[in-house]
């Protein structure tokens, strides 16, 4: 969204961004690929790397039913083509800040970046969808991709949202829930019979939504806990292998949404953390669970046991906030395969699906006119008087 203990491989050139013209589908990323994916991670620079053109051979999807275009094409089906934006996660706004390692995080994994000091990152907030210009909402789900420029021109890049599990564990079962869960026009809800008939095929979507549905979200960004939902693979100097999920926990009081209405105006969740970034920078803990023997690594609709240990390996602070243009966020493709020595996919069918479709998403919209974004940062200040925080 691959289980490995090899050691990495010296980098590799990235492939080009034009995908092969012969698309075959989809697959996960065979534990025969290992080195690939451990040469990737030193890729250096923070424009997309297309790393999922190494992911598309193999057998999630039959041939017949998904492709990378197939997948893509969804999401323009049901959000509509909006160029120069991403196929999901479209609105959004950049961000700039820096890693802390507390060294904690050694005992873990290789990776440098949890060696003790300070790691600049680049990261992106977003909510979920593919129209840019949507209204901001609490129900809807938050992102936050960070993309971390360590040291030898190694990344890591990852992906989080704001829910506790994720709502599919097949990429077919995702490509599905897009359709089945699409709004029609005349109630503004997805139809009934579609939608039921969706759930009892994918069971384990209809537990993830109501456990989903349990667990509010917070009021603001700046407030609001991110995870990383799929499982990887962490190794340390002495090659002991574990793994593990991970969170970001805000400084801030977690504040749950309680049913009240919100401030006024469109982007209400985006202008409330830019009025907060410029008072001071925003922090959150960084946490690493531990799984432990029969946690499922390759299904990020269950949830690990509650008494899972919990590393805390340093906080992650964003300090500026930038309108989406050329140089910034907007042009960084948050793959999160995109990993350092230390780090390594789980067997997680979801990872190499995300990959392969975000290059899909980053190769079509990068040859796109481009539009301004949706979230200005340099107006907050004129609407930010109009509502009270």
């Amino acid at each position: 969204m691959d289980d490995t203990t090899d050691p990495p491989t010296p980098p590799v050139e990235p492939p080009a961004a034009e995908p092969p013209a012969a698309e075959p589908p989809i697959g996960r990323t065979p534990l025969s690929r290992r080195r690939v994916l451990g040469g990737l991670a030193a890729i250096g620079g923070i424009s997309a790397v297309n790393v999922g053109g190494f992911l598309w051979a193999g057998g999630w999807f039959t041939p017949e039913t998904l492709t990378t275009t197939r997948f893509t094409d969804r999401f323009e089906q049901v959000f509509g083509r909006h160029d120069g934006f991403r196929r999901n996660h479209a609105k959004g706004v950049s961000a700039t800040g820096v890693f802390t390692s507390n060294g904690a995080g050694t005992v873990l994994s290789t990776a440098t970046v949890f060696r003790p000091g300070t790691t600049p990152v680049t990261a992106r907030f977003s909510l979920s969808g593919g129209v840019p210009t949507v209204a901001d909402a609490n129900a809807t789900v938050r992102g936050l991709g960070v993309l971390f420029h360590m040291p030898n021109g190694e990344q890591w890049r990852t992906a989080m949202v704001n829910t506790p599990v994720f709502t599919d564990r097949v990429p077919q079962g995702f490509y599905e829930r897009l359709l089945a869960t699409e709004p029609v026009p005349a109630t503004g809800q997805p139809e009934p019979v579609k939608l039921a008939a969706f759930l009892a095929k994918y069971p384990e979507t209809a537990r993830a939504m109501a456990l989903i549905n349990k667990t509010p979200p917070s009021t603001d960004l700046y407030n609001s806990p991110f995870h990383s939902l799929n499982a990887f693979w962490f190794t340390n100097s002495a090659g002991t292998t574990v793994p593990v999920r991970w969170t970001v926990m805000p400084d801030e009081p977690f504040q749950p949404v309680a049913g009240a209405a919100h401030p006024p105006g469109r982007d209400y969740l985006f202008d409330a953390l830019i009025a907060k970034v410029a008072q001071g920078p925003v922090r959150w803990r960084f946490l690493v669970t531990v799984g432990q023997p029969g946690d499922p690594t390759n299904d990020a609709t269950q949830p690990w046991p509650a008494d899972r240990r919990q590393v805390e390996v340093g906080a992650l602070m964003i300090d500026s906030l930038q309108t989406e243009a050329p140089g910034n966020a907007r042009d960084v493709n948050f793959d999160p395969l995109v990993l350092p020595a230390g780090i390594a996919p789980s067997d997680d069918p979801l990872l190499a699906a995300r990959s392969a479709v975000y290059a899909r998403s980053y190769e079509r919209r990068t040859r796109e006119p481009h539009t301004p974004s949706a979230v200005d940062v340099t107006t907050v200040e004129t609407r930010k008087a109009s509502y009270e925080h």
